[in-house]
């Protein structure tokens, strides 16, 4: 097998765990956004907003002990501040979208809510996934394989040096 089909097995497998977490924080996302919408008062991109943070606090959990365990976790300050900028990113995003069809067009149904709510969340999601893997949860450099370096001399090689440097490109 080639090193682009164990990428791509490794991307599809990022990308189910990815799936898997965020799956989780939509559920998160959409349960507390309708209890907070039908339990208080508030307007609704405010209890949107209140449900998508939430769910980034959900989601950085699941992110960094699921999705991307195995990447770098020397800088914890700078993975938590890029995550946070970036989760406000995407929580502009997710909220625009639902901002634009509650007052922008007037969609502002329980139904309609969530219908666009999901919606920004899908878009927001295209973006999160790009910059989570980009910036925040880096992945770890590469190990050399032994095949990389030149090969062995043998002790007892009469050639010895000159030939290692003949196979060297």
């Amino acid at each position: 097998m080639g090193h682009g089909a164990s990428r791509l097995r490794r991307l599809v497998h990022e990308v189910a765990k990815f799936g898997a977490v965020g799956g989780a924080g939509v559920l998160v996302n959409l349960v507390v956004f309708n209890l907070v919408r039908h339990t208080t008062d508030l307007q609704v991109v405010r209890a949107s907003v209140i449900a998508t943070v939430v769910a980034i606090v959900f989601n950085y959990v699941g992110f960094r002990y699921f999705t991307y365990r195995d990447r770098d976790k020397t800088r914890r300050t700078r993975e938590m501040t890029l995550f946070l900028l970036f989760s406000a990113i995407g929580l502009v995003i997710e909220n625009g979208v639902l901002y634009a069809a509650t007052y922008g067009f007037g969609w502002n149904t329980p139904l309609q809510n969530n219908v666009f709510k999901f919606v920004g969340i899908g878009v927001a999601t295209l973006f999160r996934f790009w910059s989570y893997r980009s910036w925040v949860f880096r992945a770890l450099p590469a190990r050399e394989t032994p095949a990389a370096g030149p090969a062995p001399v043998a002790q007892n090689d009469p050639a010895g040096p000159r030939k290692a440097r003949q196979q060297v490109p």
